[in-house]
């Protein structure tokens, strides 16, 4: 589903695309539904007591911001195969890492959240952090990222292999 992203293009499978387009246009659609519900709420009388109307005000808000975020993250979208299986950390693989003093694995996917959206995996930006520490990281490399308490962490990279839908 995901294969790269960087700050000003997102590299999406023809899947992930197709996926996000069905949703803008789903969005779309539904538009005069939200501003029919708007207008039954201001028949009702006094708008500063009525909750309807408040409520379907701000569905239509978070509807167009929505709509908006699709439409200028489509329009920059790169449809593209996933990345190769180079044993590498980079956007589109799901890692495991190790952190230092835990046994523990911990198993993620490296993408915007868009682009896994539909996963069961957790999803960790490149631009976090742990992403930004991990990125061109091979298989048993090592790399230290700060904490939000200052501290540092240190992670062991696993394993780093493409992502699947299937």
């Amino acid at each position: 589903m995901v294969t790269v992203s960087d700050t000003k293009v997102t590299w999406l499978t023809q899947d992930a695309y197709d996926r996000l387009k069905h949703e803008l246009d789903e969005m779309i659609e539904n538009r005069p539904v939200i501003a029919a519900r708007i207008n039954d709420s201001r028949e009702e009388g006094d708008l500063k007591e009525n909750g309807g109307y408040h409520a379907a005000r701000e569905e239509q808000g978070q509807a167009e911001a929505r709509i908006r975020h699709l439409q200028e993250l489509l329009r920059n979208a790169k449809v593209g195969e996933a990345p190769d299986d180079d044993g590498t950390a980079g956007p589109g693989k799901v890692l495991t890492v190790k952190y230092d003093g835990d046994d523990e694995e911990e198993k993620f996917l490296l993408a915007t959240r868009e682009e896994g959206a539909e996963g069961a995996l957790d999803v960790y930006s490149p631009e976090s952090p742990l992403g930004k520490a991990l990125l061109g990281a091979k298989e048993g490399e090592s790399r230290e990222y700060e904490l939000p308490n200052g501290k540092t962490m240190k992670v062991t990279l696993v394993k780093a292999v493409p992502y699947s839908e299937s």
